[in-house]
This record gives C-alpha cells, structure tokens and sequence, in this order.
C-alpha cells in the first residue's frame, strides 16, 4: 500500500504550520493513514464539541462514500480525500445547502489557478475536466446536528488502469503542471475558508457577496439539457437555467414551466452549445 514512489505521504507539520492558526484559517488538522470515512470521522468528532473549520484528511479510505451511498476508493495517496466541519452559526438553514456550492468554487479554482487545468463543475458535487468534461472529484455535504461536514474526493495521480469508470479523470491524466498534493490542499482549503468567510458575512445571501455569480461562471451545467433523477424514483426533463439564490437547480421542462430542484442526481444529456 506505501510502495508507490511516486506517489509520497502529505508533510503534516508543514500543512499545520500554513493552515492552522494563528498562522492559517483553520482551527485544526489532523492526517491519518487509513479510515473508513473521513465524514464518518469528522462527523462523530462534530458531535463532541469539535470548533468550526476542523479538517481530517486520509490518506486512503476503505469506506469512502459519495451522494446516494455511491463507493469511493482509490488507492492510497493518489487523490486528496478530506472533510471541513462548518458551523456557520447565524446562517439561516435554508442557504446552508450552499455549503456543498461554495466547497465546488474553491476546488475549481485551486485546481484551475494551481494545477493549470480547466475545470468546470456539474450541479450540485462534481469537478469536471478536460475537453471530455469527465469527473475528477466529487463533494458529499452532511448535517451534524447544527453544522455541516463536507468531505472532498479529489482523484490527482490516479492512472487510466485505476480509474473506477471510464467517465473518470485525474488530475495526472489531464496533463496538470503540478500533482504536489500539499500544494493542491492548501489552495482549496484557503480558497473554501476566503468563500466561506464572505458567504458567512452577508448571512448566507450568495447573491450579495458574489458567490452565485462565481458559480454560475462555473457551472457546466446551466444550458444543458439534463435528466434530473429526484428522491423517491420521479425524474425530471428539461434545459437546466440557472442555479437560484438558495442553491437549487432551475429546469425548465419542455412546456416552458420552470422548477427549483434542491437534491436529485444530474444526467448531462447533451453538451451546451458553445
């Protein structure tokens, strides 16, 4: 399992010394070899009292989850695999499904500005690169009592034999100028808490502190046409408009009615024109 050269250990005391205050913006960071789920984790550890902006990262996860109770496994240190506890105390619940958006916005940005490859994101938790739009990462936001877990799957030095589907990517794969994962880790998490802190300070209007509209900028999915498959089996046709100010998807179907979607998985069913 650690044999992999090519793959080397995330240098903790580095991460902490940049991350952690009163040097950096989270209050703790913790690394583990292996676990189960690193929401699991961070999740109990939010029922004990743990203080906001908490991170647990993994370097291998024998339980990864993903939206729907989907598996995630990689092989270990060849993605970046982490949950951020939240509590954004003050936010009214119904702009909290935000969360999972703003974490999109930071890892599209990182691994944009960082690692030099386009990524767009597909509503509401995929990171999508490359001209084929396939899958790098994927988001799962959890509620803990009063405070949200996010937990990130990034995939960085996967190669195409270890991919889980062939709809899924890397960032090695995508011909990223860097692969260093302290570096990629200390961009999105500086990213998520910069987005946070706005979002946090105009009391969950993402409207007013720029945060929708850096979504939509990045949102591979608004002028599609997509197959929206809700809770509870229904599915929903349509051309995907916007994303409104409580983070829900708006479909319009084919006789012009227009419909907030707040949970449901997302088929791309054909590329927006460009």
């Amino acid at each position: 399992m650690w044999d992999d050269l090519e793959r080397p250990p995330l240098r903790v005391e580095s991460l902490r010394r940049g991350l952690v205050v009163p040097n950096g913006p989270l209050a703790r960071l913790d690394v583990v070899s292996e676990t189960g789920s690193t929401n699991e984790d961070l999740g109990a550890a939010a029922a004990e009292g743990a203080p906001d902006r908490s991170v647990l990262v993994a370097e291998y996860q024998s339980a990864g989850r993903g939206r729907v109770g989907r598996r995630w496994t990689v092989p270990a240190r060849s993605a970046l695999l982490f949950s951020v506890l939240l509590r954004p105390d003050g936010v009214p619940g119904q702009h909290r499904c935000w969360l999972s958006l703003i974490t999109g916005v930071a890892l599209a940005s990182a691994v944009s500005e960082v690692a030099g490859v386009g990524a767009r994101l597909k509503w509401p938790n995929d990171l999508l690169l490359g001209a084929g739009q396939r899958k790098a990462a994927g988001i799962l936001a959890e509620v803990v009592g009063g405070s949200v877990v996010v937990g990130v799957g990034l995939n960085v030095t996967l190669r195409e034999a270890e991919l889980p589907v062939p709809q899924a990517t890397s960032l090695a794969i995508e011909g990223a100028s860097t692969t260093d994962r302290d570096t990629l880790l200390r961009a999105i998490l500086r990213g998520l808490v910069a987005v946070d802190r706005d979002w946090r300070a105009a009391g969950g209007d993402a409207e007013a502190c720029g945060l929708r509209e850096q979504y939509l900028r990045l949102c591979a999915t608004i002028g599609q046409s997509v197959r929206v498959e809700l809770p509870g089996g229904a599915a929903l046709l349509g051309t995907a408009v916007d994303v409104d100010r409580d983070g829900r998807l708006v479909v319009r179907d084919g006789g012009g009615a227009e419909h907030a979607v707040s949970a449901g998985d997302v088929v791309h069913v054909r590329p927006a024109p460009r």
